[in-house]
């Protein structure tokens, strides 16, 4: 009986060595897409304070109220 002599390599890695570098980008692109999403709707309305041009300039004058108290307080 012979025996076959067989030589095998075991090569060893180390699972999940990327999973701390992908959740890193993952957190920095959400956090990009929530300051995004603040400045769209927050932000680039208020940039444009020109009205539209079908639209009426409006600008309405408060009348100047002078209020005097009473000189005697209520009974």
């Amino acid at each position: 009986m012979t025996h076959e002599h067989h030589d095998r390599e075991t090569v060893v890695t180390s699972d999940g060595g990327g999973t701390g570098v992908g959740m890193i980008v993952g957190i920095i692109v959400a956090v990009l897409i929530v300051l995004a999403l603040i400045w769209y709707f927050g932000f680039a309305g208020g940039l444009d304070n020109n009205p539209p041009a079908d639209q009426p300039d409006i600008t309405i004058e408060q009348p100047d109220v002078n209020v005097q108290p009473p000189e005697q307080p209520a009974p």
